[in-house]
């Protein structure tokens, strides 16, 4: 089944809010086994809303559409889909208890706004909403499904999952819808599908790939719709090991997960501990490692040393390595994972040392210039690498970089 969201709301356009209502509906829709082919942002007017509305469904067999159902009067949804579809707002009973109900003790009386809000389109179902005040509508007009949903996120996803997306499992045979992610690094874009492409043309009619590059790294993802999901498995399953026979040095990961989430999940089986000691990256790599939820269990501490007297006092880097190498160099960097490793009695220690940019940068060591060291019980490794000039870029690929090194090793 085809399937187009339109999110409405002029807040969209300018950037004032992101759109994460779409990105969370197609992800549950495909693992629902349905395909979203387009999703449109509109502004918040009676002909915007009509008009892309009316060529949905010239195209689509369902229409989701999310925003313009609050009390105020730049809130249009509901009057603009009455005209759209020959209708009229008609008082409905059980939206108002529900409005009732979730604002008793909220509010001394409910006003004429919030009455307002029971007013429906007479051609809808209502689909009760436990944790707002809007209502929930689902039309059918001329074979098409179009379902009206708040525009706030957690209303908009309790009616997905409670309501929307198993009706639709109900009314539609969609069969499966299946990916399998590879995460490589550190070989470009056009390398990898040079030395990829006879393999690529092995690949099963039923099944699509995808380049999917990011700040160091390229997702491959091999996508199947199929009913025979034993079938799209294995075909999986052979090509990721060709995949390895191809290109086994850069694959650090076959799951579509951030970097930071799977090594959680390494450090909570193996009951090992971490630590981090950042200079360029300035406690990014520890603030994304715990924001994954647990990660007290294995994550012990870090120390942000941008001073070189913090790296000297703190992590007992030598002064004359400091002298003679720099800040930025093999020698310091691997003093400071082996420092903060004996701090913090951890079994491994990332450290990162690096010209940040966009200032700072010399012939020999150039803006971008990064140093990367691991520590653990195999002793200590690190490389070198060079960003470019960005500053924000070199700060994000270098906290990338040093837990991609620090998952390998994890994996060997």
């Amino acid at each position: 089944m085809n399937v187009e969201i339109i999110t409405i709301g002029n807040e969209l356009l300018i950037g004032q809010v992101i759109d994460t209502n779409s990105a969370w509906m197609g992800q549950e829709l495909n693992k629902a086994g349905f395909d979203v082919s387009r999703i449109t942002s509109i502004q918040d007017t009676a002909s915007e809303i009509s008009s892309t509305l009316n060529e949905a469904m010239l195209r689509a067999d369902i229409i989701l559409l999310t925003g313009g159902l609050g009390p105020t009067k730049d809130d249009i949804t509901k009057e603009t889909l009455a005209k759209l579809f020959d209708s009229e707002l008609v008082f409905n009973q059980e939206a108002y208890d529900n409005m009732a109900n979730f604002i008793k003790g909220r509010v001394k009386s409910i006003n004429k706004l919030n009455r307002g809000q029971a007013y429906i389109p007479a051609c809808c179902e209502l689909i009760n909403n436990p944790v707002g005040t809007a209502p929930v509508m689902w039309f059918n007009q001329n074979g098409k499904i179009i379902v009206s949903m708040p525009g706030v996120p957690g209303e908009m996803k309790t009616a997905m999952k409670d309501s929307i997306i198993p009706r639709l499992q109900d009314k539609f045979v969609t069969g499966h819808i299946l990916h399998k992610t590879i995460q490589v690094f550190n070989i470009p874009e056009a390398v990898l599908a040079e030395q990829l492409e006879e393999w690529e043309s092995s690949i099963p009619a039923f099944i699509s790939l995808a380049y999917l590059p990011g700040p160091g790294k390229i997702r491959l993802r091999l996508s199947a719709k199929t009913n025979d999901k034993q079938l799209a498995m294995q075909a999986f399953e052979r090509l990721t090991l060709q995949l390895h026979e191809l290109i086994g040095a850069h694959i650090f990961a076959e799951e579509d997960q951030p970097t930071h989430v799977l090594i959680s999940e390494v450090f909570k089986l193996s009951g090992k501990t971490l630590a981090t000691a950042e200079s360029c990256t300035g406690g990014l790599i520890s603030h994304l490692l715990t924001s994954v939820p647990g990660s007290s269990a294995y994550f012990r501490g870090a120390v942000v040393a941008y001073e070189n007297e913090i790296k000297k006092a703190v992590l007992g880097v030598p002064s004359q390595k400091l002298e003679e190498h720099g800040a930025v160099s093999q020698e310091v960097v691997e003093a400071m994972a082996l420092g903060v490793k004996k701090l913090m009695q951890t079994n491994y220690a990332i450290a990162t040392s690096g010209i940040a940019g966009p200032t700072g940068g010399s012939d020999e060591k150039p803006v971008g210039t990064v140093w990367i060291a691991i520590a653990g019980d195999f002793g200590v490794i690190s490389k070198k690498y060079n960003f470019g000039q960005i500053r924000g870029r070199n700060i994000q690929r270098s906290a990338d970089s040093a837990l991609i090194m620090l998952l390998q090793q994890l994996k060997h």
